[in-house]
């Protein structure tokens, strides 16, 4: 695949218009798709996306439309960025246009509630039987305002097949956004979506002014957590230790920039839910996965004592103070219970 590869951006939100930006900046050809003409009129017009990035004009290299087909035509790689609970609708509706042999990512950082797949699980039942579009991840530390105003980042590309991987590789990389391959898919989806629970307790822990010592416990125990599921679906460990898991964790735990983050600082000041939601005005991935892994967890009778506690502060009405006070004051354990067990099975 060249390196002057076509590429296709689905979703005009923070990430998606960031990914596009950025590519485009660095003469990559891109087309962002928006969901209607209306939307592609005035993202054209005003010649940035106001609403997500304001001040960040669009690159000569970028064009936005709401067609399908001029999107997606002549492809070599798809980034689907769009929120998880409307990532099948979008593939349904983009199918019959995707490029045949094109590599499609999902960049969205969540699980489908109801059928508890993962993202490019549901790209892979949406294709046409046959297809050869291979489908993959990109997930990683990517707070998107640093990304937009041109700070260094990386990220990482998965896939089952290598090839795919280091094909999206060689496309997307550029002098400030350095990517990283691997072939451990599952763990790389996990990661991405996980650590928004975390990340959404953590913002919790800080509006209640918990302190480091808790928050950084918090975080470690959280990476714990996240490892367990992801060890019992499948996953490498050690993919939980890299960007997709750690370095992701990190930064959306500490960065005010982490919408999941700041819904926790407004549950913590005695927001609802939904009041929360409406004064963040995005999307927070980790309220449905936090659904979506409670129910995992149980299928898998894997511990996931932090991802239970939130969903009884966001559900069931559960007082962060009390719930702090159960996971203080649960049993001892071994630090790697749990996880030890699962690496010897894995060998």
């Amino acid at each position: 695949m060249a390196e002057n590869g076509r590429i296709a951006v689905v979703g005009t939100g923070s990430w998606g218009a960031t990914l596009a930006i950025v590519l485009a900046r660095h003469g990559r050809t891109v087309r962002l798709l928006a969901r209607t003409p209306e939307e592609a009129e005035i993202l054209l017009s005003e010649g940035e996306n106001r609403r997500f990035l304001p001040g960040v004009p669009f690159p000569l290299q970028l064009t936005v439309t709401a067609d399908p087909e001029l999107a997606l035509h002549d492809a070599s790689i798809v980034l689907v960025a769009v929120p998880a609970k409307t990532m099948r609708e979008n593939i349904r509706a983009l199918r019959e246009f995707l490029p045949d042999h094109a590599v499609i990512l999902s960049c969205a950082k969540g699980l489908e509630q109801g059928t508890l797949l993962r993202m490019s699980e549901v790209i892979a039942e949406e294709l046409p039987e046959g297809c050869p579009v291979t489908p993959g991840a990109l997930s990683g530390p990517n707070l998107a305002p640093e990304i937009a105003a041109g700070k260094p980042a990386t990220t990482v590309v998965a896939a089952w097949s290598d090839e795919a991987a280091q094909c999206a590789q060689q496309v997307l990389s550029t002098p400030l956004l350095r990517v990283y391959t691997s072939s451990d898919l599952i763990g790389v989806e996990l990661g991405g979506a996980l650590k928004n629970i975390i990340a959404l307790g953590a913002g919790i822990a800080d509006g209640m002014g918990a302190g480091d010592n808790a928050k950084s416990a918090f975080i470690t125990r959280g990476l714990a957590e996240i490892a367990r599921l992801g060890s019992a679906l499948g996953a490498n460990p050690l993919t939980f230790a890299g960007l997709a898991g750690l370095g992701d964790l990190v930064a959306t735990c500490t960065s005010p920039l982490s919408r999941n983050r700041r819904l926790g600082e407004a549950i913590a000041r005695g927001k609802s839910l939904e009041s929360a939601l409406r004064e963040l005005g995005h999307v927070a991935e980790g309220v449905g996965t936090i659904v979506a892994a409670r129910d995992i967890a149980a299928r898998h009778a894997v511990e996931m004592p932090i991802t239970e506690e939130l969903y009884r502060i966001l559900f069931m009405g559960k007082s962060a103070r009390e719930a702090i006070i159960d996971l203080m004051s649960r049993e001892p354990k071994d630090e790697l219970h749990g996880i030890a067990t699962l690496l010897q099975q894995r060998r």
